[in-house]
């Protein structure tokens, strides 16, 4: 069987999210897939667009794995629970697969994403997690671009050794999300905001 045999786009897909969690998101090439696949890039070309539209891929494929799994931790759960499940398998997918997980960030064209039903089911576990909370609008995106500043913030760092104080980053994380904990069941109301 040549290398070319089977050649997909979910394959190509698949293979360069592997290889975004080995040399970096902003790393993968084009002419990279083409050398792994063993094949022309021209060949390339009959199964994705362009570098972008593969960098779409990436990112969608990573944005559906990073969801399942939250989704999974979180089944069942409410509250403080569902809160450090969701954080937890969040931190987890960042530290496992730090060039996906980077793919989970790009903006991504809007086209492209009002027609990928995952970003819709990522946001809807997220609104879905904090309903225990009791937040209504404008509060609850509040609270989650809280969360998502949070998790993405310290993932970030971690993942690229910003970290250099010797206390234990996990003991850190978990002291973070009980404060985020605290703040999400002492929300402050708009009264409260404005007089201060």
């Amino acid at each position: 069987m040549s290398p070319r045999a089977g050649l997909t786009a979910e394959r190509i897909t698949q293979a360069a999210a592997e290889l975004a969690d080995e040399v970096g998101f902003d790393s993968i090439t084009v002419a990279a897939l083409a050398r792994k696949f063993g094949v022309k890039d021209a060949s390339m070309y009959s199964h994705i667009k362009n570098l972008e539209d593969l960098r779409n891929r990436v990112a969608m494929l990573a944005g559906d794995e990073k969801t399942e799994r939250i989704a999974t931790a979180v089944a069942g759960r409410a509250g403080r629970d569902a809160l450090v499940a969701f954080a937890d398998e969040w931190r987890r997918y960042a530290l496992e697969h730090p060039g996906r997980y980077a793919a989970t960030q790009m903006p991504m064209d809007p086209a492209v994403a009002a027609d990928w039903s995952g970003g819709w089911r990522a946001i809807d576990l997220t609104y879905g997690m904090l309903r225990a909370y009791g937040l209504g609008e404008p509060d609850v995106t509040d609270a989650v671009r809280l969360l998502r500043s949070t998790f993405h913030g310290f993932a970030n760092l971690e993942a690229n050794g910003g970290f250099g104080h010797s206390r234990c980053t996990a003991v850190s994380w978990d002291r973070i999300v009980d404060a985020l904990h605290i703040t999400l069941t002492h929300w402050p109301t708009d009264e409260k905001a404005t007089s201060q």
